[in-house]
């Protein structure tokens, strides 16, 4: 039996999620207006506090940098798929966003002068593309998890309302106006009905659709569902980012600050294999370039002992630069694998890391309908699950915590500014009867099927045909199993039946979104007759300009997905060959 009281609640701005574009949204809006923040975590526990590496900034502090080479670095990571004046607008504002969260008292590394320290990263170049610079400021290989700590004591600090362990269940959406949300909170069961002028989600992304992830078992595109399923596009979904630098089986990250430390990679034949695929940047090259010459070295036996991983050699470094600037990975590494990074190699292999796609959005962190980026009135997107598009084919190291802080604190700013001159938006009068009727349906079911089950057929599927390297066979053979998947969900039945803390109710929820999210991915794969970025197609191995140099949309009209396109925001930088 489904929820039957409904809790109900009336706040200016309602933010859902509380990692880095939550925070920071929240924080930005309490200062003109009544704030709450829905997550379905401890804010603390949010993905943001396992990013690593740093945040990229062209602050110039150990050499000449600037914002210019930043943004031309990142719209030719995307394989020249991102916007352009998004960009440009992320990368300026990167240089004052740093200095806010260093203001609020956020623990940089410093340089000996006592200025933010900053190290190399992967695709970070000066002189447009002339040789690496140091543009990652960092916090040793802590960086997401001190500005998560930061903002959130801010937050605590402008008196920002939080409801913790609340799982996002609908959007409202009526008259082409947004009017709040429901949300199950998982201690007491209960429904609640969040009533508000202006709605931001930033629920992250959806990396447990693979085997192989970094990404936390919460990371399951909750708000890009939800949306997906009221009929709102998602935008470039075929772009999935993999990191290189995975630990080999766990998909555990090893943040990219060890290459930029002077790590180096290595087959199974001791050869720095980089030198032949990037000779400029060699370990340095962009995510997807690493990932492809990994699987590559692997496919033509080069592995370590013939088996699918390549090694991370940091041993040729000073040790006290690896305890002192990595030492999370170097615990990671010795707690996992038993193996001392300090004195042997890291067996790492690629890892489903990051998505370039989700909910359009433009430069205000508005959600956008259509092609024409009209905005639906009061609902945003930032981080994540939003796709603003900034990361266009491949996102840059660094470039996931410039593009929380700065389009959640774009989107936050934007949702304060327009509230006053907004009514009060009316309910639906059935507001929670769809939520209502989607847990009853799962706790009343008595089919044979198991989201355990379920879950592992879709993530191996998702691993073997929809990862680094793509086919159409591949492609058409995982869509029918994602079809097939989702009638098995529909017959799935849960041993759990209670309201309260029920996990096996919230596992059952979060799989229909991954199944929803494989579906859009797989569908725009097959799509997609080109290689660009994240998406390579070894039957469609070159870039095709000509036919495919825009974004792709996604919609759910009736039953069917049908997608769409959109030009690609062009304007300082044309597409040219990306040569590293």
């Amino acid at each position: 039996m489904g929820p039957r009281s409904v809790i109900r609640h009336r706040y200016d701005a309602v933010i859902v999620g509380a990692g880095g574009a939550g925070l920071i949204a929240a924080l930005e809006a309490s200062k003109r207006c009544r704030v709450a923040v829905v997550s379905k975590l401890h804010p603390s526990r949010s993905h943001t506090g396992t990013a690593q590496g740093g945040i990229g900034a062209a602050l110039g502090n150990l050499e000449t940098d600037n914002w210019q080479w930043h943004m031309f670095d990142t719209i030719k990571g995307s394989d020249y798929l991102a916007d352009q004046d998004a960009v440009e607008l992320m990368c300026q504002e990167a240089i004052e966003v740093v200095y806010d969260l260093e203001h609020m008292g956020l623990p940089f590394n410093r340089t000996p002068e006592g200025k933010i320290d900053q190290r190399r990263f992967g695709g970070h170049t000066k002189e447009f593309g002339k040789a690496p610079v140091r543009r990652s400021c960092y916090a040793a290989d802590r960086t997401g998890h001190m500005i998560l700590q930061t903002l959130y004591q801010q937050c605590i600090k402008q008196e920002v309302t939080f409801f913790d362990e609340f799982y996002l269940l609908d959007v409202l959406i009526q008259d082409g106006r947004c009017s709040g949300v429901v949300a199950w909170c998982i201690a007491t069961g209960e429904l609640h009905l969040f009533h508000a002028k202006a709605v931001l989600l930033a629920t992250g992304g959806f990396g447990r659709m693979f085997s192989v992830t970094s990404n936390a078992h919460t990371l399951t595109g909750d708000g890009c569902a939800v949306l997906f399923q009221r009929g709102l596009p998602l935008e470039d979904m075929e772009f999935f980012q993999f990191h290189p630098t995975g630990i080999y089986k766990l998909g555990i990250l090893i943040t990219e600050g060890a290459r930029g430390e002077g790590g180096i990679l290595l087959n199974g034949k001791g050869e720095r294999f980089m030198q032949r695929y990037a000779p400029t940047l060699m370990d340095l090259a962009p995510r997807d370039m690493i990932s492809r010459a990994i699987y590559r070295e692997i496919r033509e036996g080069k592995g370590i002992e013939g088996k699918d991983y390549v090694y991370l050699d940091l041993t040729q470094l000073d040790p006290e630069i690896v305890e002192k600037k990595l030492p999370d990975i170097t615990d990671f590494v010795r707690t996992y694998l038993g193996v001392d990074p300090i004195k042997n190699p890291i067996p790492v292999q690629p890892t489903a890391h990051y998505a370039m796609g989700g909910i359009p959005t433009n430069v205000h962190a508005q959600v956008v309908i259509d092609e024409r980026q009209t905005p639906l009135s009061g609902l945003y997107a930032a981080g994540e699950c939003a796709c603003v598009s900034v990361h266009g084919a491949n996102r840059l190291g660094t470039n996931s915590l410039v593009d929380i802080v700065v389009f959640g604190r774009r989107g936050g700013r934007s949702m304060a500014e327009r509230l006053h001159a907004l009514d009060w938006p009316t309910l639906p009068e059935d507001a929670v009867a769809r939520t209502q009727e989607t847990i009853s349906h799962l706790c009343e079911s008595r089919g044979e099927e198991s989201v355990a089950r379920i879950r592992t057929d879709l993530q191996q599927m998702m691993m073997l045909h929809v990862s680094v390297y793509r086919t159409e066979r591949g492609l058409k053979e995982a869509l029918a199993a994602i079809l097939d998947l989702r009638d098995r969900y529909r017959r799935v039945s849960l041993q759990d039946r209670g309201l309260r803390f029920n996990t096996e109710l919230q596992e059952a929820l979060e799989l229909g979104c991954l199944l929803d999210l494989a579906w859009v991915t797989t569908i725009a794969a097959l799509s997609r007759t080109e290689s660009r970025g994240a998406h390579f197609r070894e039957d469609y191995p070159a870039r095709d300009d000509v036919r495919w140099l825009k974004h792709s949309l996604a919609n759910l009209r009736e039953g069917e997905i049908v997608l769409s396109e959109k030009p690609v925001t062009i304007s300082r930088f044309q597409p040219q060959e990306r040569k590293y």
